[in-house]
């Protein structure tokens, strides 16, 4: 009797629904469909064995021990460095023609290497016709390797192509070692097509350093390769 009850038993429980697993949320799921992609791409950058910029090697090899040499520093980690570069361009006339602001993404995107930012108005202000969150300018940031080759761009093939340039001021300094340099033609840098260009803008170029005072930022600066004016 007890063996047929066992059985029965045994039975029941073969019969009864084995409780579902739960699905991953989507969310995870593309989240690890990313990691697995970034993990892919870095693996692809070791294979292809990609170089560093130019300039940063530069710094490494030659710069950093002369900057070491010349201020007496201790420690490899107190010498100034690039930290950024933050590339700006104000387009105020794209209130009336917006083909402006897309003109522009695609030429600063060309000059930097990156897709740049479109900045917009905070508020709206009626004597200029202008609206809130209206397109007016735009803005790309630069960091690492970007940044490094985008001054190596900048300082050996655009400025010389500035008309009779005699160099850049060296009073453009903040007082705590970052520089602004102001270009009125963005034609000078030879990655924009002259002939698509619908007018001249200028560009502003904000260098920012770990320099803690103007006398390094210069320093470094001068040794990466800015043609400062000496008189």
């Amino acid at each position: 009797m007890a063996k047929e009850e066992a059985t029965k038993a045994a039975g029941a429980a073969e019969a009864a629904p084995k409780p579902e697993k739960k699905a991953a949320p989507a969310g995870a799921k593309k989240a690890k469909g990313q990691k697995a992609e970034a993990f892919a791409a870095v693996e692809v950058s070791k294979a292809r064995g990609k170089q560093p910029a130019r300039l940063w090697s530069q710094f490494r090899t030659t710069i950093l021990p002369a900057l070491m040499k010349e201020f007496k520093y201790t420690n490899p980690m107190q010498v100034p460095r690039l930290h950024k570069i933050v590339v700006n361009m104000g387009l105020g006339e794209a209130i009336s023609n917006n083909k402006l602001i897309e003109a522009g993404v695609s030429q600063v995107a060309a000059i930097t290497g990156q897709k740049p930012m479109v900045t917009r108005s905070r508020k709206a202000i009626a004597n200029f016709k202008l609206r809130e969150n209206q397109p007016i300018g735009i803005m790309v940031t630069l960091r690492r390797d970007r940044m490094y080759e985008f001054f190596d761009r900048l300082v050996s093939v655009a400025l010389p192509r500035v008309r009779d340039f005699k160099g850049v001021s060296q009073k453009a300094f903040d007082g705590k070692g970052n520089y602004t340099l102001g270009l009125r033609e963005q034609i000078i840098f030879p990655e924009v097509n002259y002939d698509e260009v619908e007018k001249i803008k200028g560009l502003n170029i904000t260098v920012v350093t770990t320099a803690r005072t103007d006398e390094e930022g210069r320093a470094l600066l001068k040794h990466l390769g800015m043609p400062f004016r000496t008189a």
